[in-house]
Formats: C-alpha cells, sequence, structure tokens
C-alpha cells in the first residue's frame, strides 16, 4: 500500500513539473535578483496584460553604503521588438525610492527596461535604468542601474 501511494504520489509530481513550463508567463509574481547600482532583492506582480507592480529592496554601495527600497508601476510594450521565440516588452513606469543611511533620502524614480520573457520557461532577464529626483531632504539627481532576473511561481 505504501508503494502505491509514492508511486502516485511521484507521478502527480512529475505531472506538475511537466506542465509548470507551459504556464510560464501565466503566472502573475516573480521573484529573483537584481546586480548593479543597487543590488538585492526584486519582486514583480503582473496586474494585467501590460502593467506590474515592481518592488525591490536593495544595497548601495556607492560612497557611504546605504539600503534602498523602490516600488514601481510599470507599463510593457510588447509590440516595439520582436523576436522569434519568447517576449522581449519595453518598459517605462514611475515610482518612488527610500534610500537609508545617515540621511535618509526620499525620491520619485521613472525606470525605464527591457525584460526577456522565456517561452517555456517561468523566467525573465532584464535591465534596467532608473533616473531618481531626491526631493527630500535636498534636491539631488540620480541614476540607478541594474540587471537582474526573475522565476514566476
Amino acid at each position: 500500500m505504501k508503494k502505491k501511494m509514492v508511486v502516485l504520489l511521484l507521478i502527480s509530481l512529475g505531472l506538475l513539473f511537466i506542465n509548470l513550463p507551459a504556464q510560464a508567463q501565466q503566472n502573475k509574481f516573480g521573484l529573483g535578483i537584481i546586480l548593479g547600482e543597487p543590488t538585492g532583492l526584486i519582486a514583480k506582480y503582473w496586474t494585467s496584460r501590460t502593467t506590474a507592480f515592481d518592488v525591490a529592496g536593495s544595497w548601495s554601495f556607492e560612497g557611504k553604503n546605504s539600503f534602498h527600497l523602490h516600488a514601481d508601476y510599470l507599463f510593457h510594450s510588447f509590440n516595439l521588438i520582436k523576436v522569434d521565440s519568447g517576449k522581449l516588452p519595453f518598459y517605462y513606469g514611475f515610482g518612488f525610492r527610500v534610500s537609508l543611511k545617515d540621511d535618509t533620502r526620499l525620491g520619485i524614480r521613472i525606470p525605464v527596461g527591457l525584460s526577456y520573457m522565456f517561452e517555456k520557461t517561468p523566467i525573465d532577464i532584464f535591465m534596467e535604468i532608473g533616473p531618481v529626483m531626491d526631493i527630500i531632504p535636498a534636491t539631488v539627481f540620480r541614476v540607478s542601474a541594474f540587471i537582474g532576473f526573475r522565476y514566476y511561481f
């Protein structure tokens, strides 16, 4: 009896993993890593076929080390660049950033990026440039840039 249960469980798990890649970009929540300035963890939640929220917690090594949090609302254009396999959307958006160090700073972000979404795997890779205008405690212009990947659950 136990052997039948184990075999049935293994077959069920196998079918689950066989079907997982076919649903690659149907999953709405992705979690991954960003490398660059800053470096950290990033999450993305799709709210529609072309819009998403993006949130990251990261560490900046520029000047005095600091911890960054950013949250953005993103718009994706899937028709700008055509590819034979997968999807390559250009995206842009708006959001905010908080930099926590000796003097806490709050700024407005305008991220622009390019993401490659694989056709049969729940992964995307991307690069992004995010101009930031700090408004508190003083007005300062900065640019963050990174590359990254996310796995979609």
